[in-house]
């Protein structure tokens, strides 16, 4: 077997067996397969895509490249909860608490930002000493004691698919269903969780443009899951608006503390709640979600692994040195307000990041103070900008006011979560 043989199967067509997978992967992470013959088999991939085998062969040799977290020193049913990303998306924050206060073994290993999309162990770094760097005995012992740890995943597991998406970033081979589906569940595999539930998401504000897509990759993550002996269930939800009323680091983490409090948007609820009975349902743990939200347990789930990891909510949450408020040049209802461009503002704040070395601002960020469905008149709110200058402000002033769609009509909120899948198929909304 050799290269030039397997970039030509797949380049007519032909199924690969999991033998050629693993012989492409395994030579390519040790430099004996050079970048532009896999470059070349991604492009193949591309144009000729992969079987529902090919595609769960690739996510075990890339789960196989690396180290494999071992959490059966944990008693009970371990799950992990993933989104593909979004604008406003704290749901992590959360579930992740929520679940573990139903009863649940949440053991999360979370990523930093991409592009215009938050990331949760950004979030977490906002709160004064918090660390996200655990090592796997102390990860397991902190799951163990409190029942959930939120943390970023050793550089030793999966490294297969940090060469290959660099080099799909560059190839022009980012949007293939199959190596996505692998990306994301080579990592939560090789994660160690007995079980997954996906928050996939489509619209402005995601990587999926529509509902059809979020489902056909949902579909996908979740026979990839189901194949490697975890049980997986996926929710499709909707990010053409950002979720929740707070867009950024700090407020990111006052909004997940608000609404473990028993305070929050309606719409934000509504996902975590729904997302916190998946981990439920999958761990066979049954609770009453809504009457332990009520009850503030979540809230100190969280401040219980926040403390665990160094951090110190007293000494409070970053503050930017200005908040300031962009205002609406007209009256009527909120139809929509893009939340691409909300995320793409949030990065020129300083919120996120252009290249992985770019330094950001925890305190940066958005409060959404007139959300889809509100009447406004002309100089109201639309949204208060938090930022380190007035300079930074005036720089996203027009991209945020263009971010709001306001029409003439009445609106109502469309629904946040579409559908539901599972080994069993896709589950509508109605």
């Amino acid at each position: 077997m050799n290269a030039l043989e397997v970039i030509g199967r797949k380049r007519d067509g032909l199924e690969h067996t999991p033998e050629e997978i693993q012989f492409l992967l395994t030579g390519y992470v040790a430099g004996e397969i050079a970048d532009y013959q896999v470059a070349a088999w991604l492009m193949a991939v591309c144009t000729r895509g992969m079987t529902a085998a090919e595609t769960l062969a690739l996510t075990q040799a890339m789960v196989a490249s690396g180290e494999v977290l071992d959490l059966s020193a944990i008693p009970g049913i371990k799950v992990d909860k993933h989104s593909t990303g979004g604008v406003g998306d704290k749901v992590t924050l959360v579930a992740g608490p929520l679940a573990a206060a139903c009863g649940v073994v949440v053991p999360k290993l979370s990523g930093r930002a991409l592009a215009h999309t938050g990331g949760t162990l950004d979030k977490l770094e906002s709160v004064p000493g918090v660390t996200v760097d655990l090592e796997p005995e102390r990860f397991i012992r902190q799951v163990r004691e409190i029942g959930i740890a939120v943390a970023a995943q050793s550089p030793r597991m999966v490294p297969a698919d940090k060469l290959l998406y660099a080099l799909r970033d560059v190839t022009a081979t980012v949007p293939s269903m199959p190596l996505i589906a692998s990306s994301v569940m080579s990592k939560k595999i090789a994660a160690g969780a007995d079980a997954i539930v996906l928050d996939v998401k489509f619209g402005r504000g995601a990587f999926m443009p529509d509902v059809a897509a979020a489902e056909d990759l949902a579909r996908e993550m979740v026979t990839l899951g189901e194949g490697a002996g975890r049980r997986t269930v996926a929710l499709v939800t909707a990010m053409d608006n950002p979720l929740g009323r707070c867009v950024g680091n700090a407020l990111e983490v006052r909004e997940a503390l608000d609404v473990l409090a028993g305070e929050g948007d309606e719409e934000l609820v509504e996902v975590c709640v729904r997302v916190t009975r998946e981990m439920c349902a999958v761990a066979r743990v049954e609770a009453d979600v809504e009457k332990v939200l009520r009850s503030g347990a979540g809230r100190e789930k969280f401040e219980a692994m926040l403390a665990a990891q160094g951090g110190h909510l007293e000494r409070g949450l970053p503050d930017a040195a200005v908040k300031i408020p962009v205002t609406a040049g007209r009256a009527g209802h909120v139809d929509g307000i893009d939340a691409l461009e909300i995320g793409l503002a949030g990065i020129e704040l300083g919120a996120g990041r252009v290249r992985k070395e770019d330094r950001i601002d925890p305190a940066a960020g958005f409060v959404i103070e007139a959300q889809v469905g509100a009447r406004v008149v002309e100089g109201d709110t639309l949204v208060t900008v938090h930022a380190h200058s007035r300079e930074l402000v005036d720089r996203v002033a027009a991209r945020l006011r263009n971010a709001w769609r306001i029409v003439d009509h009445d609106v109502r909120r469309p629904p946040h979560v579409l559908a539901r899948v599972d080994k069993d198929g896709v589950t509508r909304a109605d």
